[in-house]
């Protein structure tokens, strides 16, 4: 008779430690205020609850505990999908009474631009954030979110907005950071010397904007249809902050914008200024070796080994050559200094 195989304490222990490093909080609220944390077990008997949600937040969790969170909460599998996957663009997509949202977060990280992907997972009873490669924390979200009970007895539609607020409030010391570091370039644009890294600096930091407003971009329009839609999850009380978001994004895309614009007009500065560089090195060759031609044309006569050239017979016709020459090469440098060719 084979006996029964008796659970591992070790490896119950091992995965124990390994959902406490990918679970940060979890947390359960009732009429706005902090009822304490519960486990991923209890998830679903917490939002049986009345006037309860849950809120769950995952750090790059692995399958099995996706599966988990899908089994407790009722998610559906395409979006599950793209959180295992990660790697996706900014969007809001609809699954039943459910909302399923992709943010990129940006913020200065050993001073270098780091993004990340949050995902976001909403319903009348829950929100689940999943962080995605970003060393940023929603630790001071949720507390603001906890000074609040009134507002966030509101629903999980209130906490959706904290995070959004938190995730834009990062973008404009991201954009400031770059301003400076464009001003920096500018110097170096206008010293008119080539400078290869300068060049290549210019490209990485239009390259970092094109990536910074490709995370703004698209949360404007979430915004905005978080604003319109979705009343379940969006309460009509608070949809009216998501609209001081969508100011925050305008002003950020404006600064973007401008800043684009200017970068692409010092790249062409800067390459004009290497061409008119270019351009004064060739004029002064230019310049010498029409001054150098003169003589070489003399010279090169002298070179034929003709018989009969009189100046031979002349004791004054060496002398009078070089005077002759080197009179007509200073007024030669005279009249291309004067047009400015030397």
């Amino acid at each position: 008779m084979n006996e029964l195989s008796t659970p591992d304490p070790n490896a119950a222990q091992t995965s124990s430690r390994a959902y406490q490093a990918m679970v940060m909080k979890c947390v359960a609220y009732t009429e706005g205020r902090h009822m304490g944390d519960i486990t991923i077990e209890q998830i679903s008997e917490a939002i049986a609850r009345d006037n309860t949600f849950v809120w769950l937040g995952l750090r790059e969790p692995n399958g099995a505990l996706l599966d988990k969170i899908q089994a407790e909460f009722g998610l559906h599998e395409l979006a599950i999908e793209d959180t295992r996957s990660a790697h996706q663009r900014p969007k809001l997509e609809e699954y039943g009474d459910s909302l399923f949202l992709v943010l990129q977060t940006a913020q200065f990280y050993r001073n270098a631009i780091q993004f990340g992907e949050t995902h976001v997972f909403v319903g009348p009873r829950f929100i689940v954030t999943v962080r995605h490669g970003t060393p940023l924390s929603f630790t001071k979200v949720r507390e603001r979110c906890e000074s609040m009970p009134e507002s966030l007895a509101k629903g999980p539609g209130f906490a959706l907005y904290a995070l959004i607020d938190f995730i834009v409030d990062h973008y404009m010391p991201v954009v400031d950071g770059l301003q400076e570091r464009f001003e920096r370039l500018e110097e170096d644009v206008f010293k008119n010397r080539f400078n290869q890294q300068t060049l290549e600096k210019l490209y990485e930091l239009k390259h970092e904007l094109v990536l910074l407003r490709g995370a703004t971009t698209p949360l404007e329009d979430i915004c905005n249809e978080l604003m319109r839609f979705h009343d379940n999850i969006i309460n009509r009380d608070i949809q009216f902050y998501y609209r001081d978001i969508t100011d925050h994004l305008k002003r950020i895309n404006q600064s973007i914008d401008g800043m684009r614009e200017m970068l692409t007009a010092a790249m062409h500065v800067y390459l004009a200024l290497i061409t008119v560089g270019q351009n004064e090195v060739v004029k002064r060759l230019a310049g010498w070796g029409a001054i150098l031609a003169l003589p070489t044309m003399v010279f090169s006569l002298y070179g034929m080994n003709f018989k009969s050239m009189p100046e031979f017979d002349w004791p004054y016709s060496y002398p009078l050559l070089l005077g002759t020459l080197t009179i007509a090469c200073f007024l030669l440098y005279g009249r291309l200094k004067k047009a400015g060719w030397l």
